[in-house]
């Protein structure tokens, strides 16, 4: 089987722009949720979220391009750019072909679904733009990237909810392992903070009300956690098959070894019971990967900041880990950037990179009081450095759809 490394990382969110930005923020525990600013959120529930700062589509795009694309496809063209100038890489350096591009996204160009709609009740249908289609439909994130990077292989996207830019990765490495493509643009992209969709999660009290404390709102497995914060921004990441990265001398970050997808087969939008189906997606991305439990040394959780989502996956850790549980360091860096939903995958296989290639662990910010149900090393509130081997991220959607990625240091 081919073996798949990283070579490339992008990346824009709520914490900051850019990956070494990004990763430098991180590390010292840096929040980036604030009030809402895209709309007037006083009606609503919550009022907080993690919006993407200092964003200026210019420096990546041409200004007709700008009006022609949604900010989720923007996000990715930036990132993208990112990802093939970390990785020195390009598409016309080789066989086009052999370049493809998958993204995951959770509800796509929701924005301008939601402003078209409103110009059609208020204005007519005369005044719907001839560009909604293309810019709302959510497989046009991979179809501009590919555009864009000149990427003429595999080309999809992947939806499912929370897990996609996680699911986005695990197919796209298996698209290299099997021969389909010796390189793959890959990760998620999100922008869905808009009233709509702020309103759906608000009245299904799936957000923090901790308003007047937007940058301790997020608190992942700390016993007075009360929803997650919806957050946006995009991580991509190259993936390329070992021996063309080493040819063309490419920097390696860490080499991808396994991938594991399930489902709950219990409820629309609550985890099953003892994160049966999270425990299901870890064990066979560790029998993928051909390794032992007791070989991971970090976890990267899905960590949402959800009473149940905190607790199954916790459950699911010590049944998968056994003993190993408690020597093994898991945090949530949710806690800082905010849920990013169909991207929250691509920006996390980032952190999980990183942490294998520089030894310093994120931490799972706001972390004050234990709760007895939690009981993992959650790397409460500062960084911690420590050789990492085997590393794990998570993440686990609506509709009980569950992914899981095991990165190890290269060598």
């Amino acid at each position: 089987m081919r073996r798949v490394v990283i070579t490339g990382l992008g990346t824009v969110n709520p914490v900051a722009i850019g990956t070494q930005n990004t990763w430098d923020a991180i590390i010292e525990g840096k929040s980036g949720i604030d009030y809402v600013t895209r709309f007037d959120a006083s009606d609503f529930r919550s009022q907080i979220a993690g919006e993407v700062k200092g964003f200026n589509p210019e420096e990546f795009m041409k200004p007709k391009e700008i009006k022609r694309t949604d900010p989720f496809v923007q996000y990715a063209l930036a990132a993208t750019k990112m990802a093939c100038e970390d990785a020195e890489f390009s598409a016309e350096n080789g066989s086009a072909h052999r370049v493809g591009v998958i993204l995951g996204t959770g509800l796509g160009g929701l924005a301008t679904l939601e402003k078209n709609h409103k110009l059609l009740l208020e204005k007519g249908p005369g005044k719907v733009s001839p560009f909604m289609i293309p810019m709302m439909i959510a497989n046009m994130g991979p179809g501009q990237v590919a555009i864009a990077a000149g990427a003429k292989g595999p080309n999809t996207c992947v939806v499912t909810a929370c897990a996609s830019g996680t699911h986005a990765i695990g197919e796209a490495f298996q698209m290299i392992q099997q021969g389909f493509a010796d390189a793959m643009i890959t990760g998620g992209t999100e922008s869905t903070i808009t009233p709509l969709a702020f309103a759906g999660f608000c009245n299904m009290k799936a957000l923090s009300a901790r308003n007047d404390e937007p940058q301790k709102a997020s608190r992942p497995f700390d016993k007075d956690r009360d929803g997650f914060i919806m957050a946006e921004g995009c991580g991509i990441v190259i993936l390329e098959e070992m021996e063309e990265a080493k040819k063309r001398g490419a920097k390696i970050y860490c080499e991808i070894i396994g991938y594991g997808l399930s489902g709950d087969a219990y409820h629309i939008t609550s985890p099953s019971p003892e994160g049966e189906g999270g425990q299901q997606c870890m064990n066979t991305a560790l029998d993928d990967a051909n390794i032992n439990p007791e070989d991971i040394d970090y976890i990267n959780a899905h960590g949402t900041s959800t009473y149940f989502n905190d607790l199954r996956e916790t459950q699911a850790i010590k049944k998968v880990f056994k003993e190993h549980s408690k020597r093994l360091m898991v945090s949530s860096t949710k806690s800082m950037t905010g849920h990013i939903l169909g991207a929250a995958g691509g920006v996390e296989a980032i952190f999980t990179a990183l942490s294998i290639k520089t030894g310093v662990i994120p931490p799972t910010i706001n972390y004050e009081t234990p709760d007895p149900e939690c009981d993992l090393d959650y790397v409460p509130n500062e960084a911690r450095n420590g050789k990492i081997t085997c590393a794990l991220s998570n993440s686990f959607g609506f509709g009980g759809t569950n992914a899981t990625l095991i990165f190890k240091k290269f060598d």
